[in-house]
């Protein structure tokens, strides 16, 4: 599948996988300061953006082979935040050679001991699913942050409302991707046999996964480093970048 792709730096490649819903606006903030250092590759998940919206169903994996045919052959680091650490995990499992190290935000592995969101925010985002757009988003994003966030941050919540309603994404990538990961929940990975280095990033305040998931995840990961951000919630890369990629350059070394 043709998707739309953009790299800017220069560097080692480094390769940035956004979550459920999400386009490459996810890293506004994120890749300029990680193009200052790495080939940063930024993109459109199927459905989203610039990309084509498919008719089909898919899994987890095949968003997984999107990434590798975009690295075409070249090892990178790979950045895999929620749904995209999903990805990034499935990636490194199935293509090993393309993932020199896994940098794993807001994320887990799925399976029976998985934590799942609270009451309250699964209700929210099943509410905002049939309201306008925008209005869906005023009452669901503020959850994707640490409490408070976006009442002291007004303005820069404005702008990530506005990003996320050009080239909007549809309801039918939505209902997409929350399949796949349902699916992959159910099936979960064996994370114990995962060979890349990888650094677990989690806000201890995150609604959407919970904080539990993360800890757990870098427990059962081989070789992993694990920072937990206090007072932090789930969308890390919009909410803080600077602290964001400070930590993840730190990892990278």
């Amino acid at each position: 599948m043709k998707l739309h792709v953009e790299e800017h730096g220069h560097g080692d490649a480094l390769l940035l996988h956004q979550g459920l819903g999400q386009g490459s606006w996810a890293w506004r903030y994120a890749a300029p300061l990680f193009a200052e250092r790495f080939r940063t590759i930024v993109f459109d998940t199927r459905g989203t953006g610039r990309s084509p919206v498919p008719d089909e169903r898919y899994e987890i994996a095949d968003l997984a082979e999107d990434a590798a045919e975009m690295l075409d052959g070249r090892a990178a680091h790979v950045i895999g935040f929620s749904m995209g650490g999903y990805v990034a995990l499935t990636l490194a499992l199935t293509r090993p050679e393309l993932v020199r190290s896994l940098v794993l935000a807001g994320t887990g592995a799925g399976g029976p001991e998985r934590v799942p969101r609270p009451d309250h925010v699964r209700e929210t985002f099943k509410a905002a699913a049939h309201l306008p757009l925008e209005e869906a988003r005023r009452l669901a994003m503020p959850l994707t942050f640490s409490p408070g966030w976006t009442d002291a941050n007004p303005e820069r919540f404005d702008e990530i409302v506005a990003a996320t309603l050009v080239r909007a994404t549809p309801r039918k990538t939505i209902e997409a991707h929350t399949a796949a990961c349902l699916r992959f929940y159910e099936q979960s990975l064996e994370v114990e046999r995962v060979a890349a280095p990888a650094l677990v990033v989690h806000g201890a305040d995150d609604l959407v996964v919970p904080v539990e998931n993360g800890r757990m995840l870098a427990r059962r990961l081989p070789s992993s480093r694990y920072v937990e951000l206090p007072g932090l919630g789930h969308n890390l890369m919009l909410e803080t970048p600077e602290k964001f990629v400070e930590v993840v350059l730190d990892f990278l070394g």
